[in-house]
Parts: structure tokens; C-alpha cells; sequence
């Protein structure tokens, strides 16, 4: 029971004694400095069976988390259940206790004809409505992935063979309303009509709910993120189809893309650089 518990904290930023985090309930050593973020509580012993060693840590609320080892790199997956505030109270405390880099696993819903159920998105950026990151910072602050991350994200699935697409997503705070679908009974305002065929003229890849507030948080903190989802719907052919090998690539491509990434950054050590450029791979026996 939480009255049981023993925390040592004010309210301004609750944890135990042992300095565990209110939500997600991990503490300093329980994560790696490479979180994968997925929405669905059940989806993060999924990443963790592609592992080469997984541990459960915590399950509290919406928030699973795991630590483990791939290729020799210490990785973690904590859930965030779904939308913006649970989304940022976990990064919160995922970063309070020595999380740096971040990427987003999930589903969305493709606004672009050309991409299929079963297809990839690495999202570049995203816009802005998720509700969640106007509490942080002014609307007109980007919500953008870091470089590395996408560049990363790319290679990886490259290296995989699947088929995968790069650009802009719209996270909303609302599954319904927020993306141009009617509410219950048939609810509707006339501003809803027009979500979709905007986006899509801007020329918006997808819908989803959590992106924007991992990109905004992560560059006001100084960490690093980015994101890339499975397509299980096309919203402009009314086509769903929740296709469970989309979401194992997924999953593969980020954990893939987390090897990339400590890679680069052991070079980056090494030749003293701030960030990542290709000829750093050229120069890597001569560092």
C-alpha cells in the first residue's frame, strides 16, 4: 500500500527512501542510458524476448519496465501507457535515475495513401496537440527527433530489409476526436472535418498520441529521441489491419538502431567529437 511505503522526499518531486520514482517505481542502476518507449504495457517482454538478457524490474500503473543486454549494449523498455501526461512523468523519472536516449515504439495511423498497414514510420518531428508539452514550453517550440536518432533508426532498417518511410507526425491527445474521427453518438464540431485533409496537404505522415511530448521534452531536458511506429491503419482508404510482424520489426529496428547508436557514440569518445558524422566510420581504425 503507498501510505506503507517510506518516502524520503517533499512533494515537489515524491520517491522512496531508496530513491525510486513515484510512477514508474525504478531506481538509479535499475535503467540503462537507451530506454525504448512503448505505449502497451504487454508489448515491453516482447522487446525484451529479442535480448540476449532481460530482467523485469517494476510494474507499476501503465508502466512495465525491463533492463537487459543486446549485442553487448545495456538496454531498457519502460511503458507509458497511452497519451502525453503518463508519457512525461515517465520520462521524468526515467531520466531522474540516468536515462539519456529515448525512442518511442508504437502504432499509428497513416494519413498518406501510399503507406500500407505493416509499414514502418521514423518520425522526423511531430505536431504539436498532444496537450501534454504546451505545459512545458510555447506552442510554436518544435517538437523534432534528434539527428542521431532518426539517422540511426534509418540504418537499422536498412539493415532489416523492411519497408519504412520518414517524416512529420500529428500526435493527439485524443484517439477520437483529435484525429478527425466522430465521438461516441456520432459527436462532431466542424473544426474536426478538416484535421486530416490539412495534415495531409502539409503532408503529415500519421497519426499517433505520444511522439510530441517525448521530441519536446527530450530537447528542453537535453536528451536524445526519437520515434518510429508501425502503421496498423490508412486512414485515407478506412483500411485497419493489426498486423503483429509490423510491430516485431518495429521493435527490431529500434533495438537494432540502439546498437547503432552506442557505437557512434563510443566513437564519438574516442575522437573527443560532440556529435555524430559519417567519416567518423571511415576514420574508426585510425581514432
Amino acid at each position: 500500500m503507498l501510505h506503507e511505503l517510506k518516502w524520503k522526499s517533499k512533494a515537489y518531486r515524491p520517491e522512496l527512501e531508496d530513491h525510486s520514482q513515484y510512477h514508474i517505481r525504478c531506481k538509479p542502476g535499475d535503467i540503462a542510458k537507451y530506454v525504448l518507449l512503448p505505449g502497451d504495457p504487454e508489448r515491453v517482454g516482447q522487446m525484451a524476448e529479442q535480448w540476449d538478457q532481460k530482467e523485469h524490474i517494476a510494474t507499476y500503473r501503465e508502466h512495465v519496465t525491463y533492463t537487459g543486454k543486446v549485442g553487448g549494449v545495456d538496454i531498457s523498455a519502460c511503458s507509458t501507457g497511452a497519451g502525453g501526461p503518463s508519457t512525461a512523468s515517465a520520462l521524468e523519472e526515467l531520466a531522474e535515475i540516468g536515462a539519456e536516449t529515448f525512442i518511442r515504439v508504437g502504432t499509428c495511423g497513416a494519413m498518406q495513401e501510399n503507406i500500407n498497414p505493416g509499414d514502418l514510420i521514423i518520425c522526423a518531428g511531430a505536431v504539436r496537440y498532444d496537450g501534454t508539452s504546451d505545459q512545458y514550453v510555447d506552442s510554436k517550440f518544435p517538437a523534432v527527433a534528434n539527428q542521431e536518432v532518426i539517422m540511426a533508426l534509418i540504418e537499422a532498417a536498412e539493415r532489416l530489409g523492411v519497408t519504412y518511410h520518414v517524416g512529420i507526425g500529428y500526435t493527439s491527445a485524443s484517439f477520437f476526436c483529435g484525429q478527425g474521427r466522430p465521438g461516441f453518438n456520432n459527436y462532431n464540431q466542424s473544426f474536426m472535418n478538416t484535421i486530416m485533409d490539412d495534415m495531409q496537404k502539409a503532408g503529415v505522415l500519421n497519426f499517433e498520441m505520444e511522439a510530441a511530448t517525448v521530441l519536446t521534452l527530450s530537447s528542453l531536458f537535453n536528451l536524445r529521441s526519437g520515434a518510429i511506429f508501425t502503421a496498423v491503419a490508412n486512414r485515407v482508404k478506412d483500411e485497419f489491419a493489426y498486423k503483429g510482424e509490423g510491430v516485431t520489426q518495429s521493435i527490431a529496428v529500434a533495438t537494432e538502431a540502439t546498437k547503432i547508436l552506442n557505437q557512434w557514440d563510443e566513437l564519438k569518445k574516442k575522437s573527443g567529437k560532440p556529435y555524430f558524422f559519417p567519416s567518423l566510420l571511415q576514420n574508426e581504425k585510425t581514432i
